[in-house]
């Protein structure tokens, strides 16, 4: 679990921990990376979401912890379905 997680209107900033592992992570590109069944076809993977259906000044609007395993995050274009893994988020380049 994170040490911090900081929303900002341009993404999320993750302190991993307190000896200063941390990553930005851009709004728009976590949000073209939303795994839930309406943006991932489920069996295949196959990605269900359009990218020019994404704002480019989409932003976080709230963040909510799922568990001790991950976030779901509110968006301003009305999603608010994928959970982000703590793992997930740590193997995102």
């Amino acid at each position: 679990m994170p040490a911090a997680i900081t929303r900002r209107d341009d993404g999320l900033l993750v302190e991993w921990n307190r000896e200063g592992d941390r990553r930005f992570y851009p709004a728009r590109l976590l949000r073209l990376a939303c795994p839930c069944a309406e943006c991932v076809e489920e069996m295949s993977g196959r990605p269900l979401l359009d990218p020019a259906r994404v704002p480019q000044d989409i932003r976080p609007l709230r963040i909510d912890l799922v568990g001790g395993y991950g976030l779901r995050v509110s968006w301003s274009d009305g999603h608010n379905t994928g959970i982000f893994t703590f793992e997930r988020l740590r193997g995102m380049q």
